[in-house]
Order: structure tokens, then sequence, then C-alpha cells
């Protein structure tokens, strides 16, 4: 059993009241380690246009600005899966119509969670982090996560990224200047706790890292990869598709070539955005 979800912060509360005031459909935004809502700002501007309401609700405690969390690394300490799962579910619970939900990296495992809960009209998972059953473990993935499982105290601590662990596990496929454009930008200390989670879930049969795959009220699921992801490499997100294709709901596979971990917020986020658009729209109205 994960924590009890925390309160909903009264910001969050906000946008569900608008949300439920517009009458449009929901989208619910959800980030991974080491970004922070705001990382989805350009997409929420791109599905506002499109007509739906986007709402990027955040991790429980996540801090408003990348100041702030660098001066307070310690309010990410110790979120486990099933703890931010949880507050996602309960901010779900909050809007009128059944959303939209896209999520990256660890997000887009908490995405494929909630949809396995019956909790999402549609859902795009993109570099998504494995949940038990994905089984191929590639040495890039490895080295990418080396930063937090090189040390068995880091899981109940929040690790900063460096510029150098930046551009090999986000920012690889991206120019230097853009690497470091990013790193300043974006980069958050994260909890090392879901790390050590999606680790160890194939040898914990109580993981929170588990998806219901076979629910019949998943819905649509669309499971995005990028070509040089290193964090996520392809023989992930193929696993993840596998097991979902039991589902018996639509379940479809993209990757999109040249393109690394920083897929969601680098210079070619809008080809990204405008894939994941493009599913929705054809389930969702």
């Amino acid at each position: 059993m994960s924590d009890p979800a925390p309160l909903i912060p009264a910001a969050t509360l906000a946008d569900i009241e608008r949300a439920n005031a517009s009458g449009r459909t929901p989208v619910v935004f959800i980030h991974g380690l080491w970004l922070l809502p705001a990382s989805w700002d350009r997409w929420a501007a791109l599905f506002d246009a499109a007509g739906y309401t986007p709402l990027s609700p955040g991790w429980p405690d996540d801090p408003d600005t990348v100041e702030e969390a660098t001066a307070h690394p310690e309010v990410f300490a110790n979120k486990t899966v099933g703890q931010v799962a949880d507050h996602y579910s309960a901010v779900i619970a909050h809007l009128r119509r059944r959303p939209a939900v896209i999520g990256h990296s660890f997000g887009g495992l908490l995405a494929q969670i909630i949809a396995g809960r019956g909790l999402s009209a549609a859902t795009v998972a993109i570099d998504a982090a494995p949940f038990r059953g994905v089984l191929p473990l590639p040495i890039s993935a490895l080295r990418s996560s080396l930063p937090v499982l090189g040390n068995p105290a880091n899981r109940h601590r929040a690790v900063p990224l460096t510029y150098e662990q930046f551009r090999y596990a986000f920012a690889n496929a991206v120019s230097e200047e853009e690497a470091r454009q990013l790193h300043e930008t974006y980069a958050v200390p994260a909890p090392g706790a879901p790390l050590f989670q999606a680790a160890t879930a194939n040898f914990n049969p109580w993981t929170e890292a588990k998806a219901d795959t076979d629910n019949p009220d998943r819905g649509p699921l669309l499971i995005v990869s990028g070509e040089r992801d290193h964090t996520v490499p392809h023989a992930i997100s193929a696993a993840a598709y596998k097991r979902q294709q039991r589902n018996p709901g639509p379940t479809e596979f993209t990757e999109i070539p040249g393109r690394g971990h920083s897929l969601t917020i680098d210079s070619g986020w809008r080809e990204v955005a405008e894939t994941a658009l493009a599913f929705i729209e054809r389930f969702v109205k």
C-alpha cells in the first residue's frame, strides 16, 4: 500500500474548477524525474488552442520554480510511485469529465498506472519508465540511472544531475549549446525512491511500479519512443507496448526518429506534442 495522497494544493484545485467550468475535455500532463510542471507549458498552450483544458498538477510538494527546487531539494525526497499515482488519481477524481492523460518518463509510467485504474479517456506514455513485467535492461538505461542507483542511501534522498549526467541521460540528441540551456532551464533534483522501485519491480510482487494492462476500461493508449533515448531505450518501450497489446483497447506505438529523452522539452517538442494531440483527437472529443 502507498502512503495516503497529500491534500491537493489550492492552485491545482483552481485549475480543476476552471477545467470543470470550461465544459471541455481536460488533458492532464504528468512530468517525470528531474523536471517540474512548467516543462509542459508549451504543450499546454498547444492543447488549449486545440480545444482542450490542460492541467499540469505536479507531484506532491513540487516547488513552483527551478530556483526554489535547487534551494530546497529535500522537498522531493521519499516520494514513491504509489504515493504520486494516488495523488494524480485524487486530482482526476475531482474532474467532471474523464481526462486524456499524457506522461513523460516516470510520468509515462504514472500515466499507464492511471489508465490501468480506468481513469483516463486516452493515454500517451512518452519514453515511459518500465513497470513490472517489462524485462529489458539496456546498458544505457543502467548508466543513466547510476547517479541514483549507485548509492543505496539515495533511496531516501533527492538527487540532482550534473550537466554531464544530464547530457547523457536527457540531452544526448541535441547540440551542446541546447543541452546546457535545457539543463539550466529545467533540471531539478529528483527523488531516488522511484528509480529503486522500478529497478526492483520484477523481483517484488508487491511493487508499486506496476500497471494493470488487462483492465478493459484502460482506454486507448499510445506509447512513444525516442529513437536515441539513453534513459528509456527502444527495447523498454517496445516491451511495454507488447504487454499493453493484451488489452482490448486500441494500443499503438510510434518512434520519433533522432530524438533523445529530452524530446518533450527540447527544440523538437512540437513534433512530439502534435503526435500526441493527433492520437487523442481520434478518441476524445
